[in-house]
């Protein structure tokens, strides 16, 4: 278990040294993906203060169905917006998540990457206050439009191997299609999640 962040090496690597170690992989959907999130959705509502949870979401592509995925779930965790952060990252540091990126108002965990690799199960856990939630607009519409869900899985494969080692940038081309497709989520489904 890492208690320290700091004294983790994987912390002290480079981006490049990160993306050799953990590439962009693609495969087939896979239903026991969706069970992975329940069971860590249990820990989480285990270790975390029920009264400062306002939401826990399967989100990304493995909560879609039937596309193409990276092997790892995401997660969205949506806190009351009088929580404080730097508790959360404690408790979540205790549960073996690394912080990856922070801002005020947003922080990303990995949990799962080690110095061999992925470990059998890898999750991303994305740390917000309740309503920061488009990820389950997007969610919800490809998961209602299996044509949309098909272009994006395309999509996908079109990038993955030639930005295998560079996640930024495998990122930043979906970026308009997330969009596009959130915007319009957010018209047809308005006010699901607020």
């Amino acid at each position: 278990m890492i208690k320290d962040e700091l004294s983790n090496p994987l912390l002290r690597m480079s981006l490049a040294e990160l993306w050799e170690l953990f590439p962009i992989i693609l495969s087939p959907f896979d239903p026991l993906r969706k069970e992975w999130f329940e069971e860590e959705k249990l820990l989480l509502l285990q270790r975390l203060p029920s009264d400062k949870v306002q939401r826990i979401s399967h989100i990304g592509s493995t909560a879609i169905g039937g596309i193409w995925t990276k092997p790892i779930v995401d997660i969205l965790v949506e806190l009351d917006v009088t929580t404080s952060f730097s508790n959360i990252k404690k408790i979540l540091l205790k549960a073996d998540y690394l912080p990856m990126s922070e801002a005020p108002t947003r922080i990303s965990f990995n949990k799962g990457y080690t110095l061999q690799g992925f470990s059998d199960k890898v999750f991303h856990l994305h740390l917000r206050y309740v309503g920061d939630n488009d990820e389950l607009y997007f969610r919800d519409y490809l998961q209602e439009h299996l044509l949309v869900a098909r272009q994006y899985e395309a999509l996908k494969i079109s990038l993955w191997k030639p930005y295998e080692h560079d996640r930024d940038a495998y990122t930043a081309h979906k970026t308009d299609f997330i969009k596009k497709y959130t915007q319009i989520a957010k018209k047809i489904y308005k006010g699901r999640y607020e």
